[in-house]
């Protein structure tokens, strides 16, 4: 009986040791846990940072495209009636030269 009872002391022993163990497991899981969430918010903070970044820049690069835009637009538009004006001219100037015959 008694070698019974040494026998059952010793899993109590290895059995609070194993307890133990998976104590510091669980804080070390915890620990590592906060950490992860720790750097998973600084990840978090840093990429809105990039994203609201990357839209001022967009905005800026869409801005300067307008005005190209607009420019190019404004000069496309006098070269046009340039253009027409002496198609004009020059539709006058053979119909007066039919209308002189």
């Amino acid at each position: 009986m008694a070698r019974l009872e040494g026998r059952v002391e010793g899993f109590d022993e290895r059995f609070d040791g194993l307890d133990r163990r998976m104590d510091r497991l669980a804080e070390r899981v915890d620990h590592l846990d906060e950490r992860l969430s720790t750097r998973m918010d600084a990840l978090d903070a840093k990429v809105d940072r990039f994203r609201e970044e990357l839209g001022r820049q967009i905005a800026a690069l869409d801005h300067k495209l307008d005005e190209k835009i607009g420019a190019l637009d404004q000069k496309i538009s006098t070269h046009f009636r340039w253009t027409v004006g002496i198609q004009v001219a020059v539709l006058l100037a053979v119909v007066a030269a039919l209308a002189g015959r």
